[in-house]
Formats: structure tokens, sequence, C-alpha cells
């Protein structure tokens, strides 16, 4: 199988080469907006969607003008179609996108400028999820709380991530399966570890948290636009730990899965059956919508 390729500043590279200097920013400080996309049949899915997010988080850190959307979206799209040609008929692709301001001035070679850019891909990896589909994550409330937006706003999608990383770690404590669900400092719902939470209650719809406090899901606005085709209602309103322990349904919406049910929350159960009706509805309209049936496929590639 020949050797995928990368991207690193506007040159196609082998993807065993894609690398940054030890004095990029983005390795010294963390600093780095990203974004996350997959494929179906090889076409990336909202590409458009995901850049206008990355050139929102661009502005945040002052890279507005020294990187072109339109290159990026070129690439991005080159890259998928290179790298797809290389795998099995019927399998997809992840694509990470990173921008970091490059050099960080007091550890770089003087003369050395200009922000880094690098993508790259990697065959999707179902394994990690394909018996969510059908059996739900369970999830679990730690201690470690969501970033405030006093820190960085909370449309900025960046590699800055310890604290999901925390978070997680100390959710596997109870149950190793889990993944940790975060609050704010208020004890209101913000987002699951890199993804966002939505729950459906019979009275209400599907809910979700206001849309200032999480990042704009690109996929979570999928599922809203889905909910409006079936005419159920899509709001957002704070949402408290007994609001998704009450639930009838609560579904993770994220890029490359699309979306899992959600079985549990700190042990307890949630609705009467996990995947719920609503999940399965919304899912087999997704699998429509792009021509692939996400979970067949999950399964089919979950052990390549």
């Amino acid at each position: 199988m020949n050797e995928p390729v990368a991207l690193r500043n506007g040159e196609f590279i082998p993807q065993s080469e894609l690398t940054i200097p030890v004095y990029d920013t983005g390795f010294m400080q963390g600093v780095t907006v990203s974004e996350q996309m997959r494929t179906f049949h090889g076409v990336l899915f909202r590409p458009e969607q995901h850049l206008a997010r990355l050139q929102n988080s661009l502005t945040l850190v002052g890279l507005e003008d020294q990187v072109s959307l339109d290159r990026l979206g070129q690439w991005a799209s080159e890259l998928a179609a290179r790298n797809h040609a290389l795998l099995a008929t019927g399998d997809d692709l992840a694509l990470a996108l990173f921008v970091t301001p490059g050099p960080y001035a007091p550890m770089a070679p003087q003369g050395a400028h200009g922000p880094t850019i690098g993508m790259h891909t990697y065959p999707i990896p179902f394994h990690q999820w394909v018996d969510l589909y059908d059996h739900g994550q369970p999830l679990e409330v730690t201690d470690v709380q969501q970033v405030s937006a006093n820190c960085w706003p909370t449309e900025l999608k960046c590699r800055s991530r310890m604290h999901y990383y925390l978070a997680d770690l100390h959710a596997r404590r109870n149950d190793r399966a889990a993944r940790a669900l975060l609050l704010d400092a208020n004890g209101f719902v913000n987002e699951a570890s890199t993804a966002n939470l939505v729950i459906y209650r019979h009275d209400e719809g599907l809910v979700s948290p206001p849309r200032e406090k999480i990042l704009p899901g690109v996929s979570v606005a999928m599922l809203r636009s889905l909910a409006e085709e079936a005419r159920i209602p899509f709001i957002h309103r704070e949402v408290t730990v007994d609001d998704v322990l009450s639930a009838d349904e609560a579904i993770l919406s994220s890029t490359s899965p699309c979306l899992l049910p959600v079985r549990s929350l700190n042990g307890h159960a949630i609705g009467s059956n996990c995947p719920g009706p609503i999940f399965a509805a919304a899912l087999q309209r997704w699998s429509e919508q792009v021509g692939v049936a996400i979970m067949a496929q999950a399964r089919t590639f979950a052990q390549r």
C-alpha cells in the first residue's frame, strides 16, 4: 500500500515527514487552532461549515490575514481525494487540519516567521465506537470543569484540551468505558469531551445547552436540520444534570461517529431504551442524506 500524503505549508509531502519544529508556538505553548473533518464516499462532509468555523478561530488568535481559506479548502479536498484512493472500497477518512502562529520567538532561530499550516488524514477508527451504536456511551460528571469563556472564547476550536484529558481520566476511574460530561462553574451542563450533548424530552423535543456556552458543532447543526425536517422542536436552554438524568434520550454528536446514544450518566440509566427511537431515526436519516449506511460502514471496517 502506498504511503498517504500530508500537507505542510502548502506542500504535499509523505505523511511520515509531517513534523513541526520543537520551537513552534503550537508545541511550546499549545497555541493551535484546528478542524476535524470526515469523508463520505471520499468527499469531505460540509467543508464550508468547518472552514467558516476555522476562519472564526483564526480571527480570534489574530491569524485571519495570514491564511487563505480558499487555499485551505482546495488543499483539504485534494488531500482527501488522494488518500481516499488508497483505501478499500466503502471505507472513509478523517482529516485533521491545524494552524499555529509559527515560531515561538524566544526560542526560534533568527528570521523564522509565519504561521505553520498542516493537514493529514487517517482511516476513521470505527473500532473505537462501533459497539456504542448498539449499547450506548456511559458518561460521568467529574470535578474538572469546562474552560471558562474568560480564558478563551467558547467558539474557538483549539488543541488546548488538557481539561478534556483530565476529565476523561477522572471519569474512567468510576467506569473504564465512560467519558466525561463537563459542567460550567455554575453547575450547568456544557459538553462532553470532544462532543456536543443534546437531550430529548417528550414535552420539549431536542434540547441543547445555550449556543454561547458550547462549541458550534457542525454535527449538532446537522442534527438540528434533521430535527426540523422531522418537525421535532430543537431548543437551546440551560441544561442541568437532573435534566439529563430524567431525559427520554441523550445523544452525543461529533465529526467521525456523527451520532452516538448515551446509555447512562453517573451509573444511572437514561430513558427506558438505549438506543432510543429519536437517535435511531436521526442516524438513519443522516445515512440517507450522505448515501452511506453509517452503522453498517462502522461494522464493516472496525476490524480493518
